[in-house]
């Protein structure tokens, strides 16, 4: 018995010895069971597609604005020449314009009418769900779709709001909306504003319906007015929310292409060109890649500070929780 105990001892031994220990693995095989390394592992497939589709294409147009490039002809390159030549261009002017005001009236427009949208909602009310379904509705509705729809709504001869103040007596004759500038703009804008309070109002609703309803118990009980219920309470829970959606806002308004190019393609006399619909015309139509390059990394500065402003918006706020952001 004692034998049989001491051998299997040994064996026991002689496996422990086979079997390395933790201090002892590699580094491959360290980098395998540690847990921080498990989220990187899981993150890899992702990473490798966005720097295939989106990093690479990137730098790719970044390098292109530094060449001569154009369709169908290999450039060389040239440094900052194609930059040098939009410096005294007033159409890229007048397009970094036309972006600005197209995306700071069409975003501030968004917050205030889906925040209030959102705020509407959230009160008990007959038909709720069916009302926030309906609610969805300009948002997914196709770009293109409603791109059409608004040149019908605007169409010199057939528009509808012309007939109806027409009707009214308001008017003597049709409206151009899309023929002249400043009008174009602003029909542009209410198009924009009408796809994109959808998204505003139910990200903000989302972010409302995590606020305890005990903390406006206690705010009323203190005799807090609707306005101070809102100051104190529910604007500093919905903070972080306000600035990750206004941070997708004003990067897809910014970015707009597909309804200013199915509307107006930048007319009349380029009035509505964004910097977007720009670089296609230049970039594609006009067979100047390096140019059309230029204007599109040109958006870059304007994208990275949207992106950092929300960001130190962000760490200067605290979470719900009550969590420092640091």
């Amino acid at each position: 018995f004692q034998d049989r105990n001491a051998a299997g001892m040994s064996t026991v031994e002689d496996a422990e010895a086979r079997t390395p220990r933790r201090g002892e693995l590699s580094w491959w095989g360290r980098l395998q069971s540690n847990r921080n390394w498990l989220a990187i592992w899981f993150m890899l497939p992702a990473a490798i597609f966005l720097l295939m589709f989106l990093a690479w294409p990137l730098i790719l147009g970044v390098w292109l604005s530094f060449t001569d490039t154009r369709l169908a002809r290999p450039g060389k390159f040239i440094g900052f020449e194609n930059y040098e030549w939009l410096w005294d261009d007033g159409v890229f002017w007048l397009s970094v314009f036309n972006t600005l005001l197209y995306t700071i009236v069409a975003s501030v427009i968004k917050f205030a009418v889906g925040l209030y949208l959102a705020l509407l909602l959230n009160r008990h009310m007959p038909f709720k769900a069916m009302i926030r379904s309906v609610v969805l509705i300009p948002f997914i509705v196709p770009t293109v779709l409603s791109a059409i729809a608004f040149w019908w709504i605007y169409d010199a001869q057939f528009s509808i709001i012309s007939w109806s103040l027409r009707q009214m007596g308001l008017i003597e004759q049709n409206i151009n909306f899309l023929g002249d500038g400043n009008l174009a703009r602003a029909s542009l804008i209410f198009a924009n504003i009408w796809r994109g309070v959808p998204f505003v109002a139910i990200t903000l609703l989302a972010g409302l319906q995590t606020v305890s309803p005990s903390l406006y118990e206690a705010a009323t009980l203190d005799g807090a007015s609707a306005w101070q219920r809102f100051r104190y309470v529910t604007y500093p829970l919905l903070t972080p929310i306000i600035a990750v959606v206004m941070t997708f806002s004003v990067l897809f308004t910014f970015t707009d292409f597909q309804l200013i190019w199915a509307m107006t393609r930048g007319g009349p006399a380029n009035a509505t060109h964004l910097m977007a619909t720009l670089s296609y015309s230049r970039g594609i139509l006009s067979g100047q890649l390096g140019e059309g390059a230029a204007i599109a990394t040109a958006m870059i500065p304007f994208l990275l500070a949207a992106i950092m402003i929300s960001w130190f918006g962000l760490q200067r706020r605290k979470w719900q929780h009550g969590e420092n952001n640091e």
